[in-house]
C-alpha cells in the first residue's frame, strides 16, 4: 500500500517549470499557489532540475536556464530516487507529494492512473486544472487547523 500522500506537497513536471519561467498562463497560475503559502511545498529531485535546465537551456539561454535552476534549487524540497526513474514521478513518491503537475498527457491518462495507484497516491494535472482547484482556505483549514490567514508569501519575491 503506498504511503499516505502529503497534500501541501506538489511536484511540477519539467515542462511545466519550464512553462512557468518562459510563458507563464496556467503553468504561472498554479505554481503561484505554492509560492503563496509557505506551508505548501514544492518537491523536485536533482534530476527533475537538470531535466527542466536542459529544457530552459534549449528553448532560451544556457545562463537564463542555469539561475532558473538556481532559484529552484532555493524554493524546492530535495528528494532522490534511483537514477533512470522519471524525474517528475519519483519525486512525488519518493517525497510523498499528492499533486503532479504535468503537460503530459501519458502521464494523465486513464491507463497511467491505473499504472500508478497502486504504487502511488497521486493526483496527476495539467496546471490549468490544478489553479482551478486549488482551495488554499480547505486545505489550511485540514492540514494546519484553525482559520486560514491567506497567503503568506510574495510569489514574485
Amino acid at each position: 500500500m503506498p504511503e499516505r500522500p502529503n497534500p501541501t506537497r506538489v511536484v511540477a513536471d519539467a515542462d511545466v517549470l519550464a512553462a512557468d519561467l518562459l510563458v507563464g498562463d496556467d503553468a504561472r497560475e498554479a505554481l503561484d499557489h505554492v509560492r503563496r503559502h509557505s506551508w505548501v511545498e514544492l518537491v523536485a529531485s536533482d534530476p527533475l532540475l537538470a531535466e527542466t535546465e536542459a529544457l530552459v537551456a534549449d528553448l532560451a539561454d544556457p545562463d537564463l536556464a542555469a539561475d532558473h535552476r538556481a532559484r529552484l534549487e532555493d524554493e524546492r524540497v530535495r528528494v532522490e530516487h534511483p537514477e533512470g526513474d522519471h524525474p517528475a514521478l519519483a519525486s512525488a513518491y519518493r517525497g510523498t507529494a499528492a499533486h503532479l503537475l504535468s503537460y503530459d498527457e501519458g502521464l494523465r491518462s486513464a491507463k497511467a492512473g491505473l499504472t500508478l495507484q497502486p504504487r502511488i497516491s497521486v493526483s496527476v494535472r495539467p496546471p490549468d486544472a490544478f489553479a482551478r482547484l486549488f482551495d488554499a482556505e480547505s486545505l489550511y483549514e485540514a492540514v494546519e487547523g484553525g482559520t486560514y490567514p491567506g497567503p503568506d508569501v510574495d510569489p514574485r519575491a
